[in-house]
């Protein structure tokens, strides 16, 4: 079968390559974890979302082949239909929809409780990204605990599964935190970002009553800011008005939501943040990039201020249940809205080489292939 693959450590070495069918029976990790019998699942896939880690996982800033090999299966953004499942499998059937988790465990403490998402050791497993395939082919396995049923209502939805979860979990983390200060009620937040994982971030914080500021550089009215004006948000073009004239006009957020994938925005918004505040960073920035921040001035704010800053992975099977809910309860509040962030899809994995061309597009909020029917 067809599957686009990289050869990590290798610029710009995306290439479609033909590799084996799976079996129900395949292990398809079996240096990370082996699928107990009974417990696989084959998936086909219908699409699957890319985005700035796939591109930058071509560019050789990071990724790895699994051990032995020379390739690395990209995509880690999975939905699709279950075709078989294992006589021990009770989570789902033929003809569900799915996606599936990214991380897969190591040997940490938390890996064998279930929470490989927060895996101690600095080895890490993902699928499409670090030491195991990922899912940008036409079908795969794996086990059950990984696979995460998609309500039927929610298909047109299902290839931001992932996206989803990463916020869900991102902003659930920081009010667990935040449980250190007894009361924390956020009024404000600023997210940083209005591409995908920003814009969904936004439509969470909506959801959960809190005056939202979407903050990116261009400024509207594009489709970007009407999304995020459709969530209820106030839209900020950085070009228009900075941060801190921002935090002066409304007054500095409680939350700040950082989804820019730029590593000066991740510093800069420590300048910002309000007392007792949290700053959540999601940018996966690859290579080298010096930033140079008044670090006295940041320190002395943040120790008298008690601000807390939680940096948040891919999540378990809970998160992308949590971003599921969140994708309904939009759904609801806010119709079709969601539907309009995926903006950029590619007519079958042929055609890798135009996904690559369309995620450098600035102004692609979702780049996603349809795989399959």
């Amino acid at each position: 079968m067809k599957a686009v693959a990289v050869l990590p450590g290798k610029p710009n070495s995306v290439h479609l390559r033909e590799i084996p069918t799976p079996r129900l029976a395949d292990q398809p990790h079996p240096h990370v974890c082996l699928i107990p019998e009974g417990r696989g699942v084959l998936v086909k896939v219908l699409q699957i979302g890319v985005d700035a880690t796939d591109r930058e996982i071509n560019e050789a800033l990071y990724g790895n082949a699994p051990p032995g090999g020379e390739h690395l299966v990209i995509g880690h953004e999975s939905f699709g239909q279950v075709l078989e499942v294992g006589d021990k499998v009770t989570e789902v059937k033929p003809g569900d929809f799915v996606s599936c988790t990214v991380r897969r465990p190591g040997g940490s403490l938390f890996d064998q409780i279930g929470r490989n998402d927060i895996t101690s050791e600095e080895v890490y497993y993902e699928r499409g990204i670090n030491l195991c395939h990922g899912y940008l082919t036409e079908h795969f396995v794996d086990d059950a605990e990984y696979v995460v049923k998609v309500p039927q209502n929610l298909k047109h939805l299902g290839v931001l599964s992932e996206p989803a979860s990463v916020c869900a979990k991102a902003i659930e983390q920081a009010f667990l935190a935040q449980q250190r200060l007894q009361v924390w009620q956020p009024k404000r937040a600023f997210v940083l970002g209005a591409g995908q994982i920003g814009l969904l971030a936004t439509m969470m914080l909506k959801l959960r009553n809190i005056d939202v500021y979407t903050v990116a550089t261009r400024p509207g009215p594009h489709l970007k800011s009407e999304i995020a004006e459709a969530y209820g948000a106030t839209y900020v073009s950085t070009k228009q008005t900075s941060l801190a004239d921002l935090a002066q006009q409304v007054g500095k957020p409680d939350l700040i939501f950082e989804a820019t994938g730029n590593a000066e925005v991740c510093f800069r918004a420590m300048e910002t943040l309000a007392h007792n505040g949290a700053l959540i960073w999601t940018s996966i920035t690859g290579g080298k990039y010096d930033v140079s921040v008044d670090a006295a001035k940041i320190n002395l704010e943040w120790v008298l201020g008690n601000k807390l800053l939680v940096g948040s992975v891919n999540g378990n099977r809970r998160h992308f249940e949590l971003g599921l809910q969140a994708l309904s309860h939009g759904e609801l509040t806010y119709p079709g809205v969601t539907g309009r962030i995926l903006t950029n899809p590619i007519a079958g994995l042929d055609h890798y080489a135009e996904m690559m061309h369309q995620l450098e597009d600035k102004d692609a909020l979702k780049v996603f292939v349809n795989v399959g029917e």
